[in-house]
């Protein structure tokens, strides 16, 4: 939510005009702003919204079902938060397209759409507005296993 100007990019401290995706480059902004790993800078006109709770159609990958009131971490671009099932709201049917609303759990390989909530806010967009920030996995913090894959709006 802050604004400022990059002043400089460099890339093993030495000053580079242009950064290309894969680079580990350092940014300098004009003003005092704490700025670190997972925050995201965007142009103003493009700023993304910052979300505390997020509905999005899921792929579920787990032996184990997914069911409301589940907790996992969510990791969006190079962020991660816990995330809290608050609800499935329904359940693909990948055959016809039909959705049914409010099924108890998914099952492993259903798609369905659930409505999360964050424990911090994360700047995402609707994946078909962005890709990259309209993106996500679902991790089972006990095992480490990606149990989701999931797409914003």
């Amino acid at each position: 939510g802050h604004g400022t100007r990059i002043s400089a990019v460099e890339e093993a401290g030495l000053p580079i005009d242009l950064a290309t995706p894969g680079m580990s480059v350092t940014l300098r902004v004009e003003d005092n702003i704490d700025i670190s790993r997972g925050d995201m800078l965007c142009h103003v006109q493009n700023a993304p919204e910052p979300a505390s709770e997020i509905e999005a159609t899921v792929c579920w990958m787990s032996e184990r079902p997914l069911t409301a009131g589940a907790r996992y971490a969510i990791k969006h671009t190079t962020r991660s938060v816990r995330a809290i099932v608050e609800e499935i709201i329904d359940l693909v049917d990948v055959d016809t397209l039909a959705r049914h609303p409010g099924p108890a759990q998914l099952e492993m390989n259903d798609t369905g759409r659930v409505r999360l909530r964050l424990s911090g806010p994360l700047v995402v967009d609707p994946y078909r507005v962005n890709r990259a920030t309209g993106s996500f996995i679902l991790v089972d913090e006990a095992t480490n296993d990606t149990v989701a894959a999931g797409m914003i709006g």
